[in-house]
């Protein structure tokens, strides 16, 4: 039937690959926002372009992808593949650069710090650029050990692609509003670097686990934040009020 060999492998991966790339967006995200606003939205397509580039690149080279799993050596009887070190590089490099941006945001004061050269246009691309490859390569195995079609993963990949570049906006404009969502994003991708660094030591922790942890973390947020902003409301209309006694509201009455 073709919607049980077609529609059905068709949709499941898109659901898929939607999820994987979620890390994609947050990073992305994170990164857009130590540009100036006038270059965010060309960082965000560029970067989401290049996710998609990255995955197909490494569809049209599935039987490299299989190599890379191959053992090179053992470390404590865990045998360690090419594929494994990409792994951890990446999980290091999510580490270092989630843990790098906390301590910025709370034990420095971003008014004193003078903007460097660092956060230049190609050097935050080239770091989207190294995730995305490492985001690819667990996306693009996933998608080889589920579905046998090669076409079905093409479709699967620029669908999931254009749907995240869609999204991207307004994720990262929320969090630019919102700091302590950033940091809970931050926390979020140290958590993937801690389990890709855990996948290529033959610990996997599956990924429902995470996506469900900071999907409750971000609700427990989204409800601080309503409560903050209604007790915000409550004051400011009790500052504004100008019926209390004795007010500012009362004229002083001045001797006949």
């Amino acid at each position: 039937m073709i919607f049980v060999d077609y529609i059905a492998p068709l949709l499941s991966l898109i659901l898929i690959e939607i999820i994987l790339g979620i890390d994609n967006i947050i990073f992305i995200s994170v990164l857009s926002q130590k540009l100036p606003e006038a270059k965010r939205n060309k960082f965000r397509m560029l970067g989401i372009g290049l996710a998609m580039v990255s995955r197909l690149g490494l569809l049209t080279l599935v039987s490299w992808l299989i190599h890379l799993e191959i053992s090179l050596f053992h470390i404590a009887k865990i045998e360690i593949s090419a594929k494994d070190l990409i792994l951890i590089a990446g999980g290091l490099f999510l580490l270092y650069k989630g843990s790098k941006e906390i301590f910025e945001k709370t034990e420095t004061n971003e008014s004193d710090t003078p903007k460097s050269k660092k956060n230049t246009f190609a050097k935050l691309l080239a770091e989207v650029l190294v995730l995305d490859i490492v985001f690819s390569l667990d996306s693009i195995i996933t998608a080889v050990g589920m579905v046998d079609t090669i076409w079905i993963m093409y479709v699967a990949v620029a669908v999931s692609v254009a749907i995240m570049l869609f999204a991207s906006k307004p994720i990262s404009n929320f969090i630019l509003k919102h700091p302590s969502f950033k940091i809970l994003a931050l926390c979020f991708l140290i958590m993937i670097g801690v389990s890709l660094i855990a996948e290529a030591l033959d610990f996997k922790i599956p990924k429902g686990y995470i996506y469900f942890a900071m999907a409750f973390s971000f609700l427990v947020d989204l409800i601080q934040l309503k409560l903050t902003q209604r007790k915000e409301k409550r004051l400011g209309r009790k500052i504004l009020k100008p019926s209390d006694p004795g007010g500012f509201s009362q004229r002083a009455q001045l001797p006949t």
